[in-house]
């Protein structure tokens, strides 16, 4: 049961905006004008966007209102707003990759997955922050600068990272829904500490052409929603074979609405091992049993699993995006003098030490556990952990040498796919998350058990008091 306001039309969730403006209840003029005016009241304090288009969101909106009045709508999604990410290309526009150094760099084709949304008629509101090369699991960055977390107005927060502007426009409701990408936990991650649903889909089910890489191997986009039915609306739209793209041939495309609410009865739902508790704070450790209980609760069959593996060991797999970010920045992170963000040229800077011999061994350990992991699994549907061990941390807090990737990382290595949605909230307000880990290429279980969840829940429906 929804219990969010919708008199405000950006309170209103994309699928139910989508259906206003379809029938015209809402024109796409009204829901655009909606959005800007509230990125202008907010975005002076939250700085979730590098670029706002207002002037262009404005001429789409009035284009769509005309099209669908004419009865020539395009899709569903005509005339919805949405924001990305700025490591993806629009023809014509500035993408910085979150570097300073690239102010000016503006790209010469549109990537794939804007194309979808545009020919679904969708407008992009504009462009938001990340960390510099998207190397980052807090969501700072030194000098395009760091997106305020919306959920406690007095201290500066992590918003998450790297995809730490899109988190926070969602979570502000300044966009009912933008696009991340998730490497080792870009999109779970602000999910976790902004109070939002986030889908990490398996390597080559939406195409990454068009989008400015840190790792090839391992780079996923994705969608960031306030529910997991406006997560997967968005991913039917994203997802599909790309000829640009070579990770996404053979890949056969799956629709997850039909299965989506048939709930969790029967299916088999790992918890983690007792060991991987140590560490996570007692407030995220009592939303994760309270959100199994309620599975259980909802016909789940919730059981124990003997992984070949600690999340913390994988984490320090790290050798595939070490080697595959210094072979796209390398150069320039070398140059003392570019205006790079201290912490990812450091980081940046390990791949030079990262040999073939390391390459190749990480390479190898990959597809061992894979098997390993794959056995483990068998006769299971999911794997339920936390999403992040705390709910977001002061920014000052913060030690740039430890990642918070602890339960994410392992998702991307293992080519696996990934559900994060909040589960709880701590004393002091802030979001807690479960994340639904399903085999790859089974987004549709993912989906279909944080549906079920979200049916029994309201937590996606708080919203920050701004």
């Amino acid at each position: 049961m929804r219990s969010v306001p919708v008199t405000d039309l950006t309170e209103r969730p994309a699928r139910d905006l989508a259906r206003a403006i379809a029938s015209r209840e809402v024109s796409p003029v009204e829901a655009v004008e909606a959005h800007l005016d509230r990125i202008a009241r907010l975005e002076p304090k939250l700085q979730a966007f590098v670029e706002v288009y207002a002037d262009d969101a404005r001429l789409a909106a009035e284009g769509a209102d005309r099209m669908i009045r004419a009865g020539h709508a395009v899709g569903p999604l005509h005339g919805v707003p949405v924001a990305l990410k700025d490591l993806i290309d629009l023809e014509g526009r500035i993408t910085t990759g979150g570097s300073a150094h690239f102010r000016v760099r503006r790209a010469t084709e549109t990537a794939t997955i804007a194309r979808r949304m545009l020919a679904q008629g969708m407008i992009v509101l504009g462009k938001t922050h990340t960390v510099e090369f998207a190397y980052g699991g807090w969501g700072t960055n030194q000098h395009m600068g760091t997106p305020w977390n919306p959920w406690d107005r007095a201290t500066p927060r992590t918003p998450g990272g790297s995809s730490s502007g899109s988190g926070v426009a969602v979570a502000a409701r300044m966009a009912p829904w933008a696009i991340g990408t998730d490497t080792g936990g870009s999109v779970r991650l602000p999910a976790s500490f902004c109070g939002l649903t986030g889908l990490k889909v398996t390597i080559g089910r939406v195409s990454t052409a068009g989008i400015v890489p840190l790792s090839t191997t391992l780079d996923t986009p994705g969608p960031m929603a306030r529910s997991v039915e406006d997560v997967a609306l968005l991913y039917t739209i994203l997802s599909g074979p790309d000829p640009r793209d070579p990770n996404t041939r053979g890949i056969v495309p799956e629709d997850p609405m039909p299965a989506l609410h048939r709930g969790v009865r029967a299916l088999r739902l790992a918890r983690m091992p007792a060991a991987e508790r140590d560490g996570v704070s007692p407030e995220m450790l009592d939303a994760y049993d309270a959100s199994l209980d309620q599975l259980a609760r909802l016909g789940a069959e919730i059981v124990d699993v003997a992984l070949p593996f600690r999340f913390a060991d994988l984490v320090t797999a790290s050798a595939i995006v070490q080697a595959e970010c210094y072979f796209f920045n390398g150069t320039l992170s070398e140059d003392r003098a570019s205006r790079l963000d201290e912490d990812v040229r450091l980081r940046t800077l390990a791949g030079a030490g990262v040999s073939a011999q390391d390459y190749l061994r990480t390479r190898r350990l990959q597809a061992e556990m894979k098997a390993a992991y794959a056995r483990a699994m068998d006769g299971i549907d999911a794997l339920l952990t936390p999403t992040t061990e705390t709910a977001a941390i002061p920014l000052d807090a913060v030690d740039q040498a430890v990642m918070p990737s602890r339960f994410t990382r392992f998702g991307n290595l293992l080519e696996l796919c990934a559900l994060a949605l909040p589960n709880g909230f701590t004393a002091g307000g802030l979001p807690l998350s479960l994340q639904i880990v399903c085999r790859g290429y089974d987004e549709a279980t993912a989906l279909r058990v944080g549906q079920a969840y979200q049916e029994a829940t309201e937590w996606h429906w708080r919203a920050p008091a701004l």
